[in-house]
Protein backbone atom coordinates (compact mmCIF):
# COMPACT_ATOMS: atom_id res chain seq x y z
CA UNK A 1 0.00 0.00 0.00
CA UNK A 2 1.40 3.41 -0.95
CA UNK A 3 1.68 6.07 1.72
CA UNK A 4 -1.20 7.94 0.08
CA UNK A 5 -3.83 5.20 -0.04
CA UNK A 6 -5.25 5.55 3.48
CA UNK A 7 -6.01 9.25 3.14
CA UNK A 8 -7.22 8.78 -0.43
CA UNK A 9 -9.84 6.34 0.84
CA UNK A 10 -11.04 8.98 3.28
CA UNK A 11 -11.69 11.28 0.30
CA UNK A 12 -13.65 8.49 -1.41
CA UNK A 13 -15.85 8.19 1.69
CA UNK A 14 -16.36 11.97 1.69
CA UNK A 15 -17.32 11.80 -1.99
CA UNK A 16 -19.84 9.04 -1.28
CA UNK A 17 -21.31 11.12 1.58
CA UNK A 18 -21.68 14.11 -0.75
CA UNK A 19 -23.47 11.90 -3.27
CA UNK A 20 -25.85 10.57 -0.61
CA UNK A 21 -26.76 14.18 0.17
CA UNK A 22 -27.66 14.81 -3.48
CA UNK A 23 -24.42 16.55 -4.39
CA UNK A 24 -21.78 15.71 -6.96
CA UNK A 25 -19.54 12.87 -5.73
CA UNK A 26 -16.37 14.68 -4.69
CA UNK A 27 -14.51 14.83 -1.39
CA UNK A 28 -11.26 16.43 -0.25
CA UNK A 29 -9.09 16.78 2.82
CA UNK A 30 -6.07 18.74 3.94
CA UNK A 31 -3.33 16.89 5.79
CA UNK A 32 -0.09 17.77 7.49
CA UNK A 33 2.08 14.68 7.35
CA UNK A 34 -0.47 11.94 8.12
CA UNK A 35 -2.76 14.09 10.28
CA UNK A 36 -6.03 15.27 8.78
CA UNK A 37 -6.52 18.98 9.45
CA UNK A 38 -9.80 19.59 7.59
CA UNK A 39 -12.25 17.78 5.34
CA UNK A 40 -14.84 18.96 2.84
CA UNK A 41 -17.47 17.63 0.46
CA UNK A 42 -18.98 18.97 -2.71
CA UNK A 43 -22.11 20.99 -1.90
CA UNK A 44 -23.05 22.37 -5.33
CA UNK A 45 -26.64 21.13 -5.26
CA UNK A 46 -27.45 21.53 -1.57
CA UNK A 47 -25.78 24.95 -1.49
CA UNK A 48 -27.24 26.02 -4.83
CA UNK A 49 -23.83 27.36 -5.81
CA UNK A 50 -21.84 25.94 -8.74
CA UNK A 51 -18.56 26.98 -7.09
CA UNK A 52 -19.01 24.78 -4.02
CA UNK A 53 -16.67 22.04 -5.21
CA UNK A 54 -15.07 19.94 -2.46
CA UNK A 55 -11.62 21.42 -3.06
CA UNK A 56 -12.85 25.01 -3.14
CA UNK A 57 -14.90 24.44 0.03
CA UNK A 58 -11.77 23.00 1.66
CA UNK A 59 -9.45 25.81 0.53
CA UNK A 60 -11.93 28.43 1.66
CA UNK A 61 -12.20 26.81 5.08
CA UNK A 62 -8.42 26.32 5.33
CA UNK A 63 -7.49 29.90 4.48
CA UNK A 64 -9.89 31.19 7.13
CA UNK A 65 -8.82 28.76 9.86
CA UNK A 66 -5.14 27.94 9.35
CA UNK A 67 -1.93 29.95 9.30
CA UNK A 68 -0.19 30.45 5.98
CA UNK A 69 2.84 28.56 7.33
CA UNK A 70 0.67 25.46 7.83
CA UNK A 71 -0.85 25.72 4.33
CA UNK A 72 2.64 25.93 2.83
CA UNK A 73 3.49 22.54 4.35
CA UNK A 74 0.16 20.76 3.81
CA UNK A 75 -1.01 18.28 1.20
CA UNK A 76 -4.47 18.44 -0.32
CA UNK A 77 -5.99 15.02 -1.07
CA UNK A 78 -8.95 14.88 -3.41
CA UNK A 79 -11.09 12.04 -4.68
CA UNK A 80 -10.94 13.42 -8.24
CA UNK A 81 -8.38 15.63 -9.95
CA UNK A 82 -9.15 19.32 -9.36
CA UNK A 83 -10.83 21.40 -12.05
CA UNK A 84 -9.32 24.68 -13.28
CA UNK A 85 -11.23 26.73 -10.68
CA UNK A 86 -10.12 24.55 -7.79
CA UNK A 87 -6.53 24.32 -9.06
CA UNK A 88 -6.39 28.11 -9.02
CA UNK A 89 -7.67 28.23 -5.45
CA UNK A 90 -5.12 25.61 -4.36
CA UNK A 91 -2.33 27.61 -5.99
CA UNK A 92 -3.40 30.94 -4.46
CA UNK A 93 -3.72 29.36 -1.01
CA UNK A 94 -0.06 28.35 -1.20
CA UNK A 95 -0.69 24.61 -0.86
CA UNK A 96 2.38 22.93 -2.38
CA UNK A 97 1.14 19.41 -3.09
CA UNK A 98 -1.99 17.60 -4.21
CA UNK A 99 -2.79 13.91 -4.42
CA UNK A 100 -5.81 12.80 -6.44
CA UNK A 101 -7.68 9.60 -7.21
CA UNK A 102 -9.78 9.79 -10.38
CA UNK A 103 -8.08 11.59 -13.28
CA UNK A 104 -9.73 14.55 -15.02
CA UNK A 105 -9.80 12.61 -18.29
CA UNK A 106 -11.58 9.69 -16.63
CA UNK A 107 -14.15 11.99 -15.07
CA UNK A 108 -14.60 13.70 -18.42
CA UNK A 109 -15.38 10.36 -20.05
CA UNK A 110 -17.80 9.38 -17.27
CA UNK A 111 -19.54 12.75 -16.95
CA UNK A 112 -19.38 13.97 -20.53
CA UNK A 113 -17.01 16.74 -19.51
CA UNK A 114 -16.84 19.85 -21.63
CA UNK A 115 -13.92 21.58 -19.86
CA UNK A 116 -11.37 18.89 -19.02
CA UNK A 117 -7.90 20.24 -18.26
CA UNK A 118 -5.41 18.12 -16.32
CA UNK A 119 -4.23 19.93 -13.18
CA UNK A 120 -0.56 19.43 -14.04
CA UNK A 121 -1.16 21.55 -17.13
CA UNK A 122 -2.84 24.32 -15.13
CA UNK A 123 -0.14 24.32 -12.45
CA UNK A 124 2.60 24.44 -15.10
CA UNK A 125 1.69 28.10 -15.69
CA UNK A 126 2.28 29.07 -12.06
CA UNK A 127 5.28 30.92 -10.71
CA UNK A 128 5.91 28.23 -8.09
CA UNK A 129 5.70 24.46 -8.23
CA UNK A 130 2.66 22.58 -7.03
CA UNK A 131 3.58 18.90 -6.89
CA UNK A 132 0.84 16.69 -8.36
CA UNK A 133 0.61 12.99 -7.51
CA UNK A 134 -1.99 10.84 -9.16
CA UNK A 135 -3.97 9.07 -10.12
CA UNK A 136 -3.84 7.03 -6.91
CA UNK A 137 -6.26 4.08 -6.60
CA UNK A 138 -7.80 5.19 -9.91
CA UNK A 139 -10.26 2.30 -10.32
CA UNK A 140 -11.48 2.64 -6.74
CA UNK A 141 -11.76 6.42 -7.18
CA UNK A 142 -14.02 6.04 -10.23
CA UNK A 143 -16.54 3.81 -8.42
CA UNK A 144 -18.33 6.71 -6.67
CA UNK A 145 -19.04 8.27 -10.10
CA UNK A 146 -20.66 5.16 -11.58
CA UNK A 147 -24.31 5.73 -12.35
CA UNK A 148 -24.27 9.33 -11.11
CA UNK A 149 -23.70 11.25 -14.31
CA UNK A 150 -26.37 11.25 -17.04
Amino acid sequence: MSKYEGLMRVTFRLAAAARRKGNHPFGALLALDDSVLLTAENSVNSGKDVTQHAELNLVSQATRQLDTAILQQATLYTSTEPCAMCAGAIFWAGIPKIVYGCAAETLGALAGGEFVIPSRHIFSFGTREVKVIGPVLAEEAAVVHEGFWP
